[in-house]
């Protein structure tokens, strides 16, 4: 999984939504030895035997594309945490490049951008939590940490094995320019909207510290409860936030120099996502029920009902203003921002649903009474969602267009919480998301990009009008452009009929019939895209895709079942993952719609993907050894058995009197997995996990490695210590991708030459 994640709740669909989102990344081998290899025994001869055989009718050398190397490729520039200020045109973002991380800023008219930190290092230290002080003269950012983890850790990820112990900590930064200074150890900063005081997290409590250089930070309150989601009152005097405790959850507020923390209608609910009324008289937030009662059914999808609730933040009684229906279309949502809730102009609410089929986002009266406005009617998903700031008209991206291939792109939209039909702000092969509207209201800062040109920083008018495209002169002069091949969407039905829709990257020529490529992205709630994703590690997917088209390859990025974009039906199949794995009927189809193919040479098909794409390669594997010669799995998970062990705490459900439907789970989370049909297991593969692995367990791979050296199935390894899922360092990421082309020109082609 990649990006922030939402670590609210304690339900059993947050749980499941979790395991859900597992979410990506070869050689020459480094001279630490961090790359192990190993091959079967008994079956050694027999393998090699095959893997040659495989690679006799490989294409001559002359025939080969070879225009670009990896390094090349991999040079991409890629934006990300894109901030306003709260007045004003000022905007700031992340850049990454080739693994450093730097803080740009721009402030209209013009909006021409200035680097404003001077980091140098591939060192692995995120740069997250990007946010304005209230006159937007410093921005505050945080460095350190694994902010997409499903889990944490005591000590924060040190991927390049620094001899000091790693930190998470809060620095701020002036506009202007100049050095940035340390505030104070901590996580997500919110700074107060009429003052110089900073709030933020350190392990799970409230702190606060004075913009000062010389302040010194202090926890503002006890509260027993592991807190979350900062948000200042519009005079700055109080704050509110959630006190998550386990299998409930509160809506506290705490008064700037009181001595008490009050809640807001409490109940046994799970409470969250508080905002204020833009009077500070009145908080709107989420309620979803506790955890508890007879287990619901693992195999079977449970609807997770949800309510929004206004609180009175004098008294702390609340009302329901709405209310979803207890049917799986009204569940939670659980694409970008989940319940994305703001409090608009007019006294609306605005919220993201999927009551008809699809996520889009309805507003209600804060008072309630009425039936829920549809504000963005038709068959597309809004993802991410920002308000302007006075709440008058709210921009969303989402796969939606007049273009041919929309669905497989993203678009910005403007809509009035009010009603009426949406305006377009982009269109066209480009892909716009991640929008953030400026402080003024007059514009729209947010991540462009197209199918060869990579992600730039970039501004439209927020009332319409050309977009300025921000940093161009980021993307390397080496990187090569020009040569990338324009993906082409296609369809084609599984066995039971479902339509899938996959990305085909072919540069056509060579003459004769090529090897090809599968790609599985993670997730699984994630859908690739027509060009460059908004995610930095699918970003680097579709490089090594382009990459692999490049020198010779037929590729296909096939977008299964489990994935967004395509309704909610399509996210949430019957008989998926543990469930019955009825998405890998997708992948297997994409192979067949690869053998249909003139050019396509169907004994030299392989596979390769990450976390949840690594899954659906082992089971590729394990399961059609005969269709796929071969596969790269990326820290996939492959015992479905032990991650629901782990997420149900079994030891305390089997004592339990009510036990569901346990047993049968287990039994088909088992045949689900991998490690079921390792008889059937003989094509060579190449794993590749990082240790420090906060998403999937590094069990996974230690267990599958001795299972494949048991059925004497050739392997290789590539473990990098101390990395973490969404590989931190661009090393890393290279290494990991070098080894992933040299594997498949070794096995597919007979060589090995990946740059």
């Amino acid at each position: 999984m990649h990006g922030r994640v939402d670590h609210g709740g304690g339900t059993r669909a947050a749980g499941l939504a979790l395991l859900a989102l597992l979410a990506a990344g070869g050689w020459p081998r480094p001279a630490a030895a961090r790359a192990t290899a190993a091959r079967g025994g008994t079956a050694r001869a027999a393998a090699m035997a095959a893997g040659r055989r495989l690679t006799r009718t490989g294409l001559p050398r002359a025939a080969r594309s070879d225009t670009f190397s990896l390094r090349q490729v991999l040079g991409f520039p890629f934006p990300s945490e894109i901030a306003s200020s709260p007045t004003g045109s000022r905007i700031a973002w992340i850049l990454y490049e080739r693994g450093v991380r730097n803080v740009y800023v721009a402030e209209g008219p013009d909006f021409a951008p200035r680097r404003v930190t001077d980091y140098v290092a591939d060192d692995g230290r995120e740069l997250t939590g990007l946010t304005f002080t209230r006159d937007g003269a410093t921005i505050l950012y945080v460095r350190g940490g694994d902010h997409g983890g499903n889990w944490s850790e005591p000590v924060p990820p040190n991927p390049d094995a620094s001899t000091g112990r790693p930190e998470v900590a809060i620095w701020a930064v002036p506009f202007a320019g100049g050095k940035p200074r340390k505030v104070a150890e901590g996580d997500d900063p919110s700074p107060s909207p009429t003052s110089d005081t900073l709030a933020f997290l350190k392990d799970g409590a409230v702190w606060a510290v004075a913009l000062r250089d010389s302040a010194s930070p202090a926890a503002l309150f006890y509260d027993r409860g592991r807190d979350r989601d900062l948000r200042w009152s519009p005079d700055g005097r109080r704050l509110a936030f959630q006190s998550g405790r386990g299998d409930h959850a509160f809506i506290g507020l705490y008064r700037m120099g009181s001595d008490s923390v009050r809640f807001l209608d409490p109940s046994t609910g799970l409470d969250g996502s508080p905002r204020w009324s833009p009077d500070g008289t009145r908080i709107v937030f989420v309620r979803r029920h506790g955890s508890g009662g007879p287990p619901d059914p693992i195999l079977e999808e449970t609807p997770t009902p949800w309510s929004i609730r206004v609180a009175d933040a004098a008294t702390g009684r609340g009302r329901q203003v709405w209310a979803s229906p207890g049917t799986p279309r009204g569940s939670y949502p659980g694409t970008a921002g989940q319940a994305n809730l703001h409090w608009m102009a007019g006294g609306r609410l605005a919220f993201l649903a999927d009551l008809d089929g699809w996520p889009h986002l309805y507003s209600v009266p804060a008072d309630g009474g009425a039936e829920p406005t549809l504000l963005t009617p038709g068959r597309f998903m809004v993802e991410y969602v920002a308000a302007s700031p006075d709440g008058r008209f709210l921009v969303y991206n989402a796969d939606a267009g007049g273009t041919p291939g929309d669905v497989d792109r993203r678009h910005l939209f403007r809509v009035s919480p009010a009603g009426g039909k949406p305006r377009a702000l982009t269109s066209g092969a480009d892909l716009s998301y991640y929008p953030v509207v400026t402080g003024d209201g007059s514009g729209v800062a947010f991540v462009s990009a197209g199918p060869r040109r990579p992600p730039l920083a970039a501004v439209v008018p927020a009332s319409g009008g050309p977009t300025k495209l921000l940093g161009r002169d980021r993307i390397s002069s080496d990187f090569p452009t020009a040569d990338l091949a324009v993906p082409k969407d296609v369809t084609f039905r599984a066995e039971d009929g479902v339509l899938v829709h996959g990305q085909l990257f072919d540069r056509g020529g060579n003459g004769g019939r090529k090897p090809a490529v599968i790609f599985v992205h993670g997730g699984p709630p994630r859908q690739m895209l027509l060009g460059w994703h908004y995610f930095l590690y699918y970003s680097n997917s579709y490089a090594v895709n382009q990459y692999l088209a490049d020198h010779g390859y037929v590729v296909l990025s096939v977008n299964y079942r489990l994935g967004i974009g395509y309704g909610r039906a399509f996210h949430h199949p019957a008989d998926a993952g543990w469930r019955g794995a009825s998405e890998y009927r997708d992948v297997l189809a994409g192979a067949g719609y690869l053998r249909s193919l003139p050019d396509v040479d169907s004994a030299r098909i392989g596979i390769w993907g990450g976390s949840y794409g690594g899954y659906l390669t082992a089971l590729a594997l394990a399961r059609n050894s005969d269709v796929f010669a071969t596969g790269v799995d990326m820290h996939g998970v492959h015992d479905w058995t032990y991650t629901l062990r782990s997420w149900l705490d079994l030891p305390d459900r089997e004592l339990r009197y009510e036990k569901g439907d346990l047993e049968r789970a287990l039994h088909v989370a088992w045949r689900s997995s991998p490690v079921a049909w390792m008889d059937r297991w003989t094509s060579p593969v190449l794993l590749v996990q990082g240790d420090d692995d906060r998403n999937v367990h590094f069990h996974q791979t230690v267990d599958l490695v001795q299972r494949l050296r048991d059925r004497g199935v050739r392997f290789e390894e590539l473990v990098i210590p101390d990395e973490i899922h969404d590989f931190l360092r661009y090393a890393s990421w290279l290494e990991a991708d070098r080894a992933t082309a040299s594997w498949f020109d070794r096995v597919l082609r007979g060589r090995s030459d990946a740059r």
